[in-house]
């Protein structure tokens, strides 16, 4: 399996397990009704009389608790596992996850050190640093549309449109020849940036993503690139030409990185660029 598949396996697994738990606290949410055998029996009875019992056995039933657009228990558990299935992709296309992992794979080609750090670790760190980045806007999504929505306030469909705005101002830092990129390639034109569908500007955003890491990784190559030209032409000076030079620097290559406090400078500047 290559490096990549078993990135994006590790990642589907992190998210499926973070989305299970938030499913679970989906489900377990309730109310309990605690009353005297009497009052029970009275409350049964009215309910009985009041509302049908629908038939189950003629197939799919699914009730709506509301006129205001709130959902019921089976339908927001059906959303739950829909976000479920689709969180690894939205993932990585949606948020900052995309330029991170490619960045800090970058770091660890550079340095040489193959699998160290492995790649559950540099997946982690990705899935944790995007958390972190992308925190305001989750927030956003939080309070804009999955509390109204969970208290019955607006409708699916209106969630779904305040959910998308957090996630387009994130994705305005898009640079303009790649949205005109695809959008001469659907051609059609577009007066605003708001008036941009999804499917023009997540693929403009990936691109854009995967240009400035690319960028990014350009720069860290180069000092130790210099490295391996400094030791290649020292073993070749004393006749050492058998010995790969990748061996001898790789040590040279990793006190560089630890005494200019590589991690902490690479993570930083990488912060700066969602600014």
């Amino acid at each position: 399996m290559s490096t990549g598949k078993k990135i994006y396996c590790m990642a589907s697994f992190m998210l499926t397990i973070m989305a299970l738990t938030i499913c679970l606290v989906f489900c377990a949410r309730g109310q309990v009704y605690a009353s005297s055998g009497d009052n029970l029996d009275n409350f049964d009875s009215a309910v009985t009389q009041e509302e049908p019992t629908p038939d189950y056995n003629d197939g799919l039933w699914i009730s709506w608790p509301n006129e205001e657009g709130g959902i019921s228990a089976p339908i927001r558990m059906l959303i739950v596992l829909t976000v479920l299935s689709l969180a690894p992709s939205i993932m990585v296309m949606l948020t900052s996850y995309t330029r991170i992992i490619v960045v800090l794979h970058f770091v660890r080609t550079a340095l040489g050190t193959q699998s160290t750090p492995p790649n559950q670790v540099m997946t982690g760190l990705a899935l944790f640093l995007t958390a972190f980045i992308m925190s305001p806007t989750f927030s956003q999504v939080n309070e804009q549309a999955i509390k109204p929505l969970d208290k019955g306030e607006i409708t699916l469909e209106t969630a779904i449109e305040r959910a998308e705005k957090p996630f387009r101002e994130f994705m305005s830092q898009t640079q303009e020849r790649d949205v005109n990129m695809f959008c001469e390639i659907a051609g059609v034109t577009y007066e605003s940036n708001e008036d941009i569908p999804m499917t023009v500007l997540i693929p403009s955003f990936i691109i854009s993503e995967l240009r400035r890491a690319f960028i990014i990784g350009f720069i860290i190559y180069i000092p130790f690139i210099v490295i391996d030209m400094v030791v290649s032409s020292v073993l070749m000076s004393m006749g050492m030409m058998m010995l790969p030079p990748t061996t001898i620097s790789m040590p040279f290559k990793i006190l560089l990185f630890v005494l200019a406090d590589g991690w902490n400078l690479v993570i930083e500047q990488l912060f700066r660029t969602f600014q």
